[in-house]
């Protein structure tokens, strides 16, 4: 959880994006692991990477997250 305290976010937030089932999730290019966009419960726009642990019941654990510089 170090890098996502390193980007000034906190586990909170970062677990806000993946109550909303509306965010959009690809696959990182840089890593190759899925990173899901959206917002937080304190509208902050994020990108989290993360890394599937389980299915049952459904684990995740986050790799990263940080604010997208716009384009």
């Amino acid at each position: 959880m170090a890098h996502i305290a390193e980007h000034g976010l906190t586990k909170d937030e970062v677990a806000s994006v993946f109550r909303d089932r509306s965010h959009w999730t690809t696959e990182s290019e840089s890593s190759g692991r899925p990173i899901t966009f959206g917002t937080t419960d304190t509208g902050r726009s994020v990108a989290v990477v993360w890394e599937h642990v389980d299915d049952n019941p459904l684990t995740i654990y986050p790799i990263t997250a940080y604010e997208p510089a716009d384009e």
